[in-house]
């Protein structure tokens, strides 16, 4: 059996403390995680880690093994890129996480050319505005939009949104434009917070290069981009939202912007990655295109 393919599993075993979590992530059954467990114990002759009804847990030497091996798989990750001259023969599985938008309109119609020039990667792409834990959920990069709390990861600014005030073409028919920022206050907005419960920033925009918000009155508070979306498409109000996201609606009809002149401050659009794990070079090959795509398209 492939030594280092036991030390993979093992490693991911520790990282998530599940072997039905590692499984899941490595494309593995469970009951092939625990063989190869066994069998990397029993080649080693010791016990490396502590299983539980709720949890499995490095020992000691587990601890001392998974250290040794994260690096011991980086440098042959290294050493196989290193004289691999033809990109075409990168191989393995990339696990990448984005906002739905973005993947719907952007990354995934622009794939197929790059997955043609790399016969032998396989991609899973999830699509979610939460934060994700990127070593415990398996993931070599992810892309966010706006500021980034998270200091454990390296988050590398790629481009920037520009944003739209938009209503829904019934709100207008009901409450008409509004032409001046006077006039917000015969309007509404949709008020987006995360938290649920956290206070909302009003209507914001830029006068030179200073954020202002001007609070605003409105029904509906939302914490999800579809539903903020969707409460404007029922009539609830004003939404400040990345143009990409709705220039479809905007086309049809069904939504129109307003306030062009005072638009919401542009989003950063991020690369977040793990820093403390070397980047596979087929990992490396597909954020470079993943950034290249983001500048052209945004």
């Amino acid at each position: 059996m492939n030594k280092l393919e036991l030390l993979r599993t093992f490693v991911r075993v520790t990282e998530l403390s599940s072997f039905t979590q590692a499984g899941e992530s490595l494309g593995l059954p469970r009951s092939t995680v625990s063989e190869q467990v066994r069998a990397l114990e029993e080649l080693l002759g010791a016990r490396l880690l502590q299983r539980t009804t709720r949890k499995v847990q490095a020992t000691q030497d587990g601890q001392v093994l998974y250290e040794r091996s994260k690096d011991l798989l980086a440098h042959m990750e290294e050493l196989e890129g290193l004289f691999r001259q033809d990109e075409t023969q990168l191989a393995g599985r990339i696990r990448v996480d984005m906002p739905n938008v973005i993947a719907r309109t952007l990354i995934v119609p622009n794939l197929p050319p790059f997955m043609e020039r790399h016969p032998l990667i396989e991609m899973q792409i999830g699509s979610s505005d939460r934060q994700v834990d990127l070593i415990a959920e398996g993931f070599d990069c992810v892309v966010r939009v706006g500021a980034q709390p998270d200091q454990s990861v390296v988050a590398r600014r790629v481009c920037s949104m520009p944003m739209v005030n938009c209503v829904s073409a019934g709100y207008v028919q009901r409450y008409g434009i509004p032409r001046t920022l006077a006039d917000l206050g015969q309007h509404r907005l949709v008020h987006y917070v995360r938290p649920l419960g956290a206070r909302s920033a009003g209507f914001e925009y830029l006068q030179g290069n200073k954020v202002q918000r001007l609070p605003m009155a409105g029904r509906v508070t939302v914490n999800s981009t579809d539903a903020y979306q969707a409460a404007c498409l029922g009539g609830f109000g004003i939404i400040q939202v990345p143009r990409l996201g709705i220039r479809d609606l905007l086309a049809t009809g069904e939504l129109v912007e307003v306030l062009a002149d005072y638009p919401a401050p542009p989003l950063d659009v991020s690369l977040l990655y793990a820093g403390q794990r070397h980047l596979p070079l087929r990992v490396r090959v597909f954020m470079e295109w993943l950034a290249a795509t983001l500048q052209a398209h945004l």
